[in-house]
């Protein structure tokens, strides 16, 4: 499927926080999360994130929060930082009503792009949950690899999510970006 537009990217500032959080918590979590095929509600209870936690991204150096809008409206947002030699994607969120038609690659493509273009990274870094494994697949799709790297999940830190089991951790998915431009 097509998009029918093309969005608009921009970093974000100070004064896009509360709606990124909006946009994630809907995307990730409750029953808004269950529209899209995103959601974490099966593995995880509480919030996704917080107003204090996405300021400290937004104005981190080495840090963006990269915005996709349409008809200025926050449709898709997600987290790029440069950690040495390699871009770390992370806190990736597409409005449910917004999913499968092709936004998730754009958004993607466009964070690989800062990475490689802006800060000169060779490689993309993420973690997922290792259960999404439908997750874990379409990122596949686009290119990543499992590393067989894992990290534990952050258990009894509310900030992360309340865990609905006790066995969830993240693998580390990577992708080569080529050489630098």
């Amino acid at each position: 499927m097509n998009m029918p537009f093309s969005p608009v990217f921009r970093a974000a500032g100070t004064a896009d926080v509360a709606a990124i959080v909006a946009l994630v918590e809907s995307a990730y979590r409750g029953d808004s999360g269950r529209r899209g095929w995103t959601t974490e509600s099966e593995l995880l209870d509480g919030r996704r994130t917080d107003e204090e936690a996405v300021s400290e991204l937004v104005s981190r150096p080495g840090s963006c929060v990269l915005l996709a809008e349409s008809e200025g409206q926050l449709i898709a947002s997600a987290h790029v930082e440069q950690q040495g030699e390699y871009g770390y994607f992370g806190m990736f969120a597409v409005d449910p009503e917004q999913q499968g038609g092709g936004l998730g690659k754009a958004v993607l493509a466009e964070a690989e792009r800062l990475a490689r273009e802006q800060w000169h990274c060779r490689s993309m870094r993420m973690t997922v949950i290792e259960q999404r494994s439908e997750l874990i697949a379409w990122y596949e799709r686009r290119g990543y690899r499992r590393s067989g790297e894992y990290q534990p999940f952050p258990y009894g830190d509310e900030r992360f999510g309340i865990p609905r089991r006790d066995d969830l951790r993240f693998e580390v998915l990577v992708k080569d970006l080529g050489q630098p431009t």
